[in-house]
């Protein structure tokens, strides 16, 4: 946990979409301090022209490099938390040539009585694994 899904526009090779799924994860990992295999995303590639992206009238252009990601996790952690995440993810992503301006994240919280990791259960509520932050 978190789950992470990354949407962007089509025509990025194999190896481009991990480093990014690598580099989303390297922040998760840093900030959240997530452990290495506590790895859930799913990648969506789009048409360009299914992608309607603007700047919220921040004054900014974004490119086809454009990145959309939603991190789903715990409910629980503070604003400067959640803008390291935002600061980290913008830093790994420009490593791979991806600007600020094309970096779109967003948190969306919950409580552990929504996940469940297979067979059905609960696995948080039922104490089969320890809610992160606890």
């Amino acid at each position: 946990m978190p789950l992470v899904r990354i949407d962007l526009i089509r025509g990025r090779r194999p190896d481009e979409l991990r480093a990014i799924a690598d580099a989303t994860h390297r922040a998760l990992v840093d900030v959240l301090h997530v452990p290495e295999r506590d790895r859930f995303q799913l990648i969506t590639e789009h048409d360009a022209d299914h992608v309607i992206a603007l700047d919220a009238g921040l004054g900014f252009a974004r490119t086809d490099r454009l990145v959309l990601i939603q991190i789903f996790t715990q409910s629980g952690r503070t604003t400067e938390v959640k803008q390291r995440v935002f600061r980290a993810v913008a830093e790994q992503l420009e490593h791979l040539g991806i600007g600020g301006e094309d970096v779109f994240v967003s948190i969306v919280e919950n409580g552990p009585q929504d996940w469940s990791f297979g067979f059905g259960r609960a696995q948080y509520t039922e104490g089969a694994l320890p809610v992160p932050g606890r």
